[in-house]
């Protein structure tokens, strides 16, 4: 990526294999329903981490209690060594945003504006960059993900799999330091799964530090260091792929995967 102004020198980041973001004890509610119960977890520089379950396992919440969509009730995230959770907050999500960023199942892009804007508009607003700086790294950033073709198109006039390029672009367009993936093929025909997969392999063996909610089992075999399998709100099974998939050893593991794998 283009190296700016802003972006993290060496001595910043951590070493390579330290930890970058921790969940301590983290719980999530809505209402009555407890979608997250006690979840631990710490991911590293540089981690692959795919994260699999059933529907209502609280993967997608995980997510979204990462980047501070939905703040947990109890528990602590520390994101590269700042507690990003309640009150020791003190930097506010502005720190979040700079440093994580996120791609929705649904793209979520701005439908008045074209790709090119769409990649713009966050480092304007938030890392307050200037225009004449921001346009060339998006131009560059949607090349990158085989959209330079398409910069002055809506949304509307692009496919499922290029938008979802687009929004790629533009959450790396923040120079974030960990990217969520949250389910970013499932609403794609089956045609274009392959065109966004290809973005997201590219960005792991690049050392992009990324937490990936998928149902792609091919995917979570061949580019992930670790598999998470989550159900009922807790961390059921966690390691390597080859053992998490080739030899689950927990019943619903098992289980789940016999499912999807018949699919």
């Amino acid at each position: 990526m283009t190296p700016t102004e802003t972006a993290p020198t060496a001595d910043q980041m951590p070493a390579k294999g330290e930890p970058i973001l921790e969940l301590e004890n983290v719980h999530k509610s809505f209402g009555s329903l407890k979608v997250l119960q006690g979840v631990d977890m710490t991911i590293k520089r540089g981690e692959v981490v795919c994260v699999l379950g059933p529907s209502g396992s609280g993967k997608s919440t995980l997510l979204r209690c990462i980047n501070q969509l939905e703040p947990p009730e109890e528990g602590r995230i520390i994101l590269e060594g700042k507690e990003i959770t309640g009150k020791a907050n003190k930097d506010g999500l502005d720190f979040v945003r700079q440093n994580v960023g996120m791609v929705f199942q649904q793209f979520n892009l701005f439908p008045h504006m074209t790709a090119l804007e769409n990649v713009t508009i966050g480092p304007q607003k938030v890392l307050n960059r200037p225009k004449s700086d921001c346009e060339p790294e998006a131009r560059a950033l949607l090349d990158r993900v085989g959209m330079s073709a398409k910069i002055s198109e809506y949304p509307d006039r692009l496919s499922g799999g290029q938008q979802q390029r687009v929004a790629i672009a533009r959450a790396l367009a923040m120079d974030p330091h960990v990217i969520l993936f949250d389910e970013v093929t499932s609403a794609l025909d089956p045609e274009l799964v392959k065109e966004v997969l290809d973005v997201m392999r590219e960005l792991a063996t690049e050392g992009m530090t990324m937490i990936v909610v998928t149902h792609e089992m091919g995917f979570a075999r061949d580019v992930s260091d670790r598999v998470v399998f989550m159900d009922g709100g807790v961390i059921v099974e966690e390691g390597p792929p080859s053992e998490v998939l080739g030899n689950p050893k927990q019943p619903r593991t098992q289980k789940f995967l016999g499912l999807v794998l018949e699919h």
